[in-house]
């Protein structure tokens, strides 16, 4: 089992009409013994601005806080909001420069920029990004979201369609998943605010 899997984690990020979606699973894991059901794995960095991290869940910690650093360093320095394009690239840095001892996390990282488009990335253990204008997904569940997302997914969704979309991708991945599940957590970011619903998933 590789490390990333430890812990078991299932993340999805998904583009709609001038809003973004990201969803995660709420399960911690110590292979397949559960040990706890209300685990975060999506941050808000912003507004208008979350990233997901799957991976080892002590290191999903790790990066949240030093990212929080970083973020809060640049803001101060540049005096603005950091748009979700930078902070990709901030992140991205962040774990290429560990490389020879990289955190064991895959991050996702979903956001509005200026003029209120989605934008979507997605990054390896040592930084390698990919950008995506419909659908990305982390995790354990991968095959199992990226099967999903390819069959629901559909351009330009709405926030109450993008919920939905979303939230059907992700339950009926992590039930075909030992490792995450146990309900998850989805947030829409629109230019008026962040909806945010938590759904109940199998408990098993």
């Amino acid at each position: 089992m590789s490390i990333l899997e430890y812990n078991g984690a299932a993340i999805i990020g998904m583009a709609g009409k001038n809003c973004v979606g990201i969803a995660s699973d709420n399960r911690l894991g110590a292979q397949i013994q559960t040990v706890a059901t209300d685990f975060k794995k999506v941050f808000s960095m912003d507004d208008k601005l979350y990233v997901g991290l799957a991976g080892l869940a002590s290191d999903v910690q790790t990066m949240h806080n030093l990212l929080k650093f970083r973020q809060n360093l640049y803001e101060l320095r540049e005096e603005r909001s950091v748009s979700p394009k930078v902070f990709s690239n901030l992140l991205s840095s962040l774990l290429y420069e560990k490389r020879f001892g990289p955190y064991f996390i895959e991050p996702v990282v979903a956001g509005l920029d200026e003029k209120n488009e989605p934008f979507l990335s997605a990054m390896d253990l040592i930084g390698a990004p990919s950008y995506h204008e419909d659908f990305v997904v982390s995790g354990t569940a991968t095959a199992n979201m990226l099967g999903m997302c390819e069959t629901l997914y559909k351009p330009d969704m709405e926030p109450e369609e993008l919920f939905e979309t979303l939230s059907q991708a992700l339950l009926a991945s992590v039930d075909r998943d030992s490792l995450s599940g146990w309900g998850a957590v989805v947030h829409i970011v629109t230019k008026d605010g962040v909806i945010t619903r938590e759904l109940k998933g199998r408990q098993d």
